[in-house]
């Protein structure tokens, strides 16, 4: 449901991906992303998808593996060179995940390039962060429990900013930076984004170790709260999207 192929298609596209490239797709997950980029790059090109969930990669290999799109199981951390060179490495809504080795892993996705070609960067800033509508305490208890990802399960909030300056710092050229809005909620609540924040509250806050101690009731007393103020239609909320893309030399 959170997937949109033709926002992966105009981000793809504006990246500078096209017919016959080799793209690799970092943490692809269930596969459905690594499927479109493999469209794109027809006729002549293929497509990877690698993660380190072998339950997803099994997902991924029933429903989009194909002649030109195939699934590899991966720790992002160690060398992609034994899948070959790649013209094109995508990875989106990968790095907000790895705040304290982040630059090191996009290091390690720049080595499977060949030279000449392209690593596109996607990934959110200020994630989860930017709602109006809400009281006092729902807002102190966001914030803290993004606090308590970023210290206990390397999550960062605010990775979309950074994505320039890994480029810049690894040399590569012709880097471009998109900055859109990717959430971008008001009015009657949709059925996406009401499963997606659900989801977020229901998985990221209740594992995030924060106690909500503005709440009498806990994390069930802030969970109904925040569906409540999430439904409400005078509710507003954003979320910053980074795109960047660059040419290894």
């Amino acid at each position: 449901m959170k997937t949109d192929n033709a926002v992966t298609e105009k981000q793809a596209r504006w990246a500078g991906l096209a017919p016959g490239m080799s793209v690799i797709d970092i943490g692809c997950g269930p596969g459905k992303t690594t499927s479109m980029l493999g469209e794109l790059v027809q006729p002549g090109g293929r497509a990877v998808g690698v993660d380190l969930s072998e339950q997803r990669l099994a997902f991924a290999r029933q429903h989009y593996g194909s002649s030109t799109v195939s699934f590899q199981q991966c720790d992002l951390y160690q060398p992609l060179t034994g899948l070959g060179q790649f013209d094109f490495a995508w990875c989106r809504f990968v790095l907000e995940y790895h705040l304290s080795n982040c630059f090191e892993l996009v290091r390690n996705i720049a080595a499977a390039l060949k030279p000449g070609g392209i690593l596109c960067l996607i990934d959110l800033d200020h994630n989860c962060l930017s709602h109006f509508g809400h009281s006092p305490r729902m807002e102190r208890a966001v914030a803290a429990t993004i606090k308590s990802l970023e210290e206990n399960d390397n999550f960062d909030p605010y990775v979309g900013r950074k994505l320039y300056s890994f480029l810049y710092d690894l040399g590569f050229q012709d880097i471009d930076v998109k900055v859109e809005a990717h959430h971008q909620i008001f009015g009657e609540l949709k059925e996406v984004d009401e499963f997606n924040w659900t989801r977020k509250v229901e998985v990221a806050a209740k594992r995030s170790g924060y106690d909500f101690n503005e709440y009498q009731g806990g994390y069930d007393e802030f969970l109904d709260e925040f569906r409540a103020f999430f439904a409400n239609p005078r509710r507003f909320t954003y979320t910053p999207i980074i795109s960047c893309r660059g040419r290894k030399p």
